[in-house]
């Protein structure tokens, strides 16, 4: 509503923009109206997934920004210090409630104790509260339903073998962040989209082996890569199925001047940012033109 104030008082001039307040209702006229000619959705892949069926009907432009399980891979020539501060902030920024929070941490086993032991500390300095009342790092998490949602996924991941380092607890919506080690495929903080202030911390012994596990995911939409030898780096990233990569650096990366974007459950490819949203929102339309009609053979 602000920014449809802003624009307002900015001179846009009226019927341009429009802004409905609702839920499913205005949502799904707008997805199958054939007067609307592209649907862009930022969501849960739950809801995407409907949408992009239900505007198939008129076969409408449809651009998906959805959910992710984003990888953060360190390897073990990386600087374990730095890779940790990296990872803490991707995990608990906004309370992890990102797309492209760093949701699981892939490190080598070598050096796994060591970065499980840094992130903790990293976790146990951040305060949590009501920002309203003062300098805190961590607000609430949005609803009980969701806080409700992140506890479960960590008391079923413990219960399955994982360890909690740190956090796990919560007062009303405020979640402590939490680092969990030993989680493996299968269990719920591996496979499912957290959207909580969680860290889980899954180990491999190769390259190869963060690859196939950075990739077991029907999400696809961020990854990160440490290590202090670019050209590994490099190496690896082009071989993870997301929309983008960051190499040192956190997967919560964002431009208006770069593509963004995600594939899989995360989206459905779309590009939006810089140029390419030129190409996003409009459509090429080819015109030729003769000063007279030519004459074919028949």
């Amino acid at each position: 509503m602000l920014l449809a104030s802003l624009f307002e008082q900015a001179g846009l001039p009226s019927g341009v923009l429009h802004v409905i307040p609702g839920d499913a209702e205005p949502g799904k006229a707008l997805t199958t109206d054939p007067n609307i000619s592209m649907i862009a959705f930022t969501g849960s892949s739950t809801v995407g997934k409907m949408i992009g069926a239900a505007a198939g009907a008129t076969l409408k432009r449809v651009s998906l920004e959805l959910g992710g399980n984003s990888p953060f891979i360190v390897l073990e020539d990386a600087d374990i210090e730095a890779a940790a501060g990296c990872g803490a902030w991707g995990s608990f920024l906004h309370q992890g409630q990102i797309c492209m929070a760093s949701s699981r941490h892939l490190v080598h086993e070598n050096i796994a104790k060591e970065y499980a032991a840094a992130l903790t500390a990293h976790a146990e300095k951040l305060v949590v509260g009501d920002p309203s009342k003062g300098q805190v790092h961590l607000g609430p998490i949005i609803n009980g339903t969701q806080a409700d949602r992140v506890e479960r996924i960590v008391r079923e991941t413990a219960s399955s073998g994982g360890t909690v380092t740190t956090g796990g607890t919560r007062e009303a919506n405020f979640f402590r962040p939490t680092v969990i080690t030993g989680v493996t495929p299968g269990m719920a903080a591996f496979d499912e989209e957290i959207f909580g202030p969680v860290a889980p911390i899954t180990t491999f012994k190769t390259d190869d082996e963060a690859v196939a596990l950075a990739n077991q995911t029907e999400y696809g939409l961020s990854a990160s890569v440490h290590s202090t030898s670019l050209d590994r780096a490099r190496a690896v990233a082009k071989r993870l199925r997301t929309g983008m990569v960051h190499i040192n650096d956190q997967t919560v990366n964002d431009d208006p001047r770069a593509p963004f974007g995600g594939v899989g459950a995360s989206g459905n490819g779309s590009r939006q940012g810089g140029h390419a949203s030129l190409d996003e929102y409009t459509t090429w339309h080819w015109t030729t033109e003769r000063a007279t009609p030519p004459a074919y053979p028949f």
